[in-house]
């Protein structure tokens, strides 16, 4: 039982991870289908989808794309570490995993351009606001009252 929710609290912390990816769809563009319906992926985000991600959001460059990756490969590494240490507590497992998340988007961060920062900065704040405020489906802000 405790391995299952261990496992559980892992991933959505890395769905938290990885949200801000998947929110900052561009208007222009349509959502994945495991999007359309409401539904998100579970599980962390491979590195190199990442970056893709990133790179179409953002405009990286092929120099910001290699140091993206190896800085989400890196991430990820640290995390597989974190949730195999049975020394740690659920708690300190948490905590030692948003520090490598941190620090991550810092590193992400300190690569961009003052452009690229600014809009890294919106799709933050997006998924901030996600995470903390709304509970509902995607467009739970639209105006319409979720499902009871």
């Amino acid at each position: 039982m405790f391995k299952q929710s261990l496992i559980a609290f892992v991933a959505a912390g890395l769905v938290s991870v990885a949200m801000p990816f998947a929110t900052a769809q561009s208007n222009d563009q349509q959502a994945p289908p495991s999007q359309e319906n409401g539904m998100r992926r579970h599980g962390p985000m491979d590195p190199a989808e990442r970056t893709r991600e990133l790179t179409r959001q953002l405009k990286l460059t092929s120099d910001q794309q290699t140091k993206v990756q190896d800085i989400y490969e890196s991430a990820r590494s640290q995390m597989e570490s974190v949730h195999h240490d049975s020394s740690l507590s659920q708690d300190e497992r948490h905590s030692k995993m948003m520090e490598i998340h941190k620090n991550a988007d810092a590193q992400v961060r300190g690569l961009l351009d003052s452009n690229q920062q600014k809009k890294w900065d919106e799709m933050q704040a997006r998924h901030e606001q996600m995470r903390n405020g709304r509970q509902g489906p995607p467009d739970a802000g639209s105006g319409q009252q979720p499902p009871q």
